[in-house]
């Protein structure tokens, strides 16, 4: 696959493609950075993201993963000793994802947060953001918004100045992460720092057909082990033929065929034996026109999603 198709895969928005196309032509390893905020179990939309991680480190980016703590802290997910300890495991669950331990630089939130550059720009852009702007920023990311706390409004400025105390050409998110991310591009540049060209991941929808959600648990965690997978997917929601808002094909689509390319359907010659697809837009037409039934794309989806996740299963044993 081409440098830039590689870039591009499974991207819903990229701030700017000129930019990004310069940046190509003008730096051989360019630097990209992620920032997880650690508050409990990795699932499938956290992935995503991680996805496209390796996507671009395969691409040549040099990659920065950071493991945001004081942001969790903040955003009232617990002590800061807590969430630590949750940054831990989360780092060890990336690197059984696939990213490689000698290329990816992991850094704690608050080894470098609380310095006083970092805290010094922190106070510079609060001067030029406003209350409105930085709460809507704070909208689709933040917990009990219909009351947010002071330090809530805090975050997107944080996460505005971890881009550029970080030094980094590009930030990677899900395309909720985008208000805070122009509020980056917006403001960094008064403060002397260059704005950050910006890939945003589209957000997947729970097995349910509905909005993800921890309380709905229709999601996939990375520690599920093959029963429990084997079971989720068993109910989830998958009209035959439909492949708009399919959860099960946006496991294919996201997940499963960036990894495997050609996926083999292991069915009984009485249903027309193992189906083979060379790619995304081959099943997407199998599953279409009725060739591939409902049940067996699930089966499918849960074989390959075991696979992907028992690497991470052993790390944490």
């Amino acid at each position: 696959m081409e440098r830039i198709d590689l870039i591009k895969r499974n991207v819903q928005e990229i701030v700017t493609e000129k930019e990004l196309s310069e940046l190509l032509e003008s730096k051989e390893a360019p630097s990209v950075y992620t920032g997880y905020e650690p508050s409990g179990k990795i699932h499938l939309g956290h992935v995503l993201t991680v996805n496209k991680l390796l996507d671009l480190q395969n691409a040549g980016f040099e990659v920065t993963v950071l493991l945001a703590d004081v942001h969790a802290y903040l955003n009232q997910k617990g002590t800061l000793e807590e969430v630590r300890k949750i940054a831990d495991y989360n780092k060890r669950c990336f690197l059984a994802l696939g990213l490689d331990p000698e290329k990816t630089n992991f850094v704690y939130g608050s080894d470098f947060q609380l310095s006083p550059d970092y805290m010094l720009n922190v106070l510079k852009l609060t001067c030029s953001s406003s209350l409105n702007r930085a709460r809507r920023s704070m909208d689709e990311v933040g917990r009990k918004m219909d009351d947010p706390k002071v330090s809530q409004m805090v975050y997107p400025i944080m996460q505005a100045v971890d881009i550029a105390m970080l030094g980094v050409d590009v930030a990677v998110g899900g395309i909720d992460q985008r208000k805070i991310h122009m509020l980056a591009r917006e403001g960094l540049p008064g403060l002397g720092y260059k704005a950050p060209i910006c890939i945003h991941t589209p957000i997947l929808l729970g097995l349910d057909g509905k909005k993800m959600s921890s309380s709905s648990e229709n999601y996939i965690s990375v520690d599920d082990d093959e029963a429990a997978i084997k079971k989720k997917l068993k109910k989830a929601f998958c009209p035959a033929g439909e492949v708009q808002d399919n959860p099960v094909l946006a496991l294919f689509r996201y997940h499963i065929i960036p990894r495997y390319e050609t996926v083999v359907f292991e069915r009984p010659e009485k249903f027309g034996g193992d189906l083979e697809c060379k790619n995304y837009a081959d099943l997407e037409s199998v599953f279409a026109d009725g060739t591939l039934h409902p049940m067996d794309l699930k089966n499918g989806a849960a074989k390959y999603m075991n696979m992907i996740l028992e690497p991470v299963r052993e790390v944490l044993l």
